[in-house]
């Protein structure tokens, strides 16, 4: 339950979907990487129910992390949320992490069946929505997906704001202030961005390397030991065995973000420059086995990955997609800090803020040349070019390239930390890449 004392930094994006679907029959179905703001999400959401007048009775907020409900199975969880119902209330269910619980949609069936309840979860894990959960939920649930922070966040949760102010020359620009009043620019606080990435708890230890790397080593093994490992133990699937090959993928994937690439490539590539010992008699570990290993990483929201799309065939390519990883301070623990790649880190962020942006994404194909993203939703869609610099024309000449092939009317952006003084090249935006991010 809520502590009317906690300090709750806001999360609107995701808080304002919850209160859409409040007192709405779909149950609230929370997902995304451990450490990203659930639990902080539902406590928000509390919030708003106290503060709209609900009795702190009517609001059951259960932490399947705690020891309190170790030994809990589906029965015993469906025998406590009804001894705690309210006659003649409508209840208000929280449970966080709740795939900790075997059988556990079984419980929330009949909570929805047997009560007058609206019922809010979370999981780390997309195997929270297989379609054991579909077949018993049956379309009966909303997904709200939540990423660590964007830049907009990360200032706003570091206690930096935005100030518009006129330059000299007339120019309108932003400013940031810390909450000392200090003035700070904001390439200084996208490279600390860039740097520490945006797990909120970084925002508790502060932009601080060695505090920092602790937290996303906490966050790392947390995902790899307990989201993996020990659920692959406990589903018996007994595919995700090798920690050590587990390990070598996730280096292989963020290593290798923003890159076309394959399952055959992954095994390749890890026996080719001796990462591992050889596995099979071919000499590679069997590429249905880094698939199972590429899946359990992808539904523990550690990596996303991306389809290609070719725009003349219009049709979705089955080969050399691309993997991002959730967090790209996560990324720098992983590999360490360095300065090379910024362009794939860059369109690393990119692709997250699209996501959080409610956008379906993909990578076009158009001839022999790439547009980094196509991002598309029921109302719009848009091509995107991401670089580091338009301020060489060779550099702008080749992202420009690709979206002057594709002959639809859809708009098309290139975003870069230095867009020079051009906003448009024959109808293509070019645009301050820390701008957009800032951008509604």
């Amino acid at each position: 339950m809520l502590n009317q004392e906690e300090n709750l930094k806001p999360r609107d994006i995701y808080l304002k979907k919850l209160i859409a679907f409040q007192d709405k029959e779909p149950v609230k179905v929370i997902t995304g990487i451990r450490r990203c703001g659930k639990s902080k999400l539902l406590l928000l959401m509390q919030k708003h129910l106290l503060d709209s007048g609900i009795d702190k009775r009517q609001i059951l907020a259960m932490n399947f992390e705690s020891l309190e409900y170790a030994n809990m199975d589906y029965l015993s969880f469906y025998s406590y949320v009804k001894e705690h119902i309210v006659p003649g209330k409508r209840m208000y269910l929280f449970f966080d992490e709740l795939q900790r619980i075997d059988r556990w949609e079984e419980a929330v069936n009949s909570f929805r069946v047997d009560f007058d309840c609206d019922v809010y979860i979370t999981g780390s894990n997309a195997y929270l929505l297989s379609s054991e959960y579909a077949t018993y939920l049956s379309g009966r649930y909303v997904e709200i997906k939540v990423y660590p922070l964007s830049f907009k966040e990360f200032i706003s949760f570091h206690d930096y704001r935005c100030e518009k102010y006129t330059a000299p020359g007339g120019e309108q620009k932003i400013r940031v202030k810390a909450s000392n009043g200090e003035i700070v620019t904001l390439a200084d606080l996208f490279d600390a961005y860039m740097r520490f990435g945006g797990f909120p708890g970084i925002a508790d230890v502060g932009l601080v390397l060695d505090s920092a790397m602790t937290l996303l080593d906490g966050v790392y093994l947390t995902v790899v030991v307990r989201d993996i490992l020990e659920r692959e133990r406990r589903r018996e699937q007994r595919q995700i065995t090798d920690a050590e090959l587990l390990k070598k993928i996730v280096l292989f994937l963020a290593d290798n973000v923003g890159n076309n690439t394959s399952l055959n490539s992954v095994s390749n590539t890890l026996v080719s420059e001796k990462m591992l010992e050889n596995r099979s008699i071919k000499g590679k570990p069997a590429v249905q086995t880094i698939a199972a290993y590429v899946r359990a990483l992808l539904e523990s929201y550690l990596f996303y990955d991306v389809k290609r799309f070719d725009v003349k065939g219009k049709e979705y390519l089955r080969t050399l997609g691309k993997y991002y990883i959730v967090d790209i301070g996560m990324r720098n623990y992983l590999l360490g800090f360095r300065n090379r790649d910024v362009g794939h880190a860059l369109e690393n962020v990119v692709y997250l803020e699209l996501l959080r942006r409610g956008y379906d994404v993909a990578v076009g194909k158009i001839d022999n040349t790439e547009v980094d993203f196509i991002a598309a939703n029921a109302n719009e869609k848009k091509y995107i070019q991401v670089t580091e610099s338009m301020l060489s024309e060779d550099v702008a000449a080749r992202e420009l390239a690709p979206l002057k092939k594709i002959k639809d009317n859809y708009p098309k952006q290139i975003l870069s930390l230095y867009p020079g003084m051009k906003s448009s090249y024959d109808g293509i935006r070019s645009d301050s890449l820390i701008d957009w991010l800032l951008s509604d």
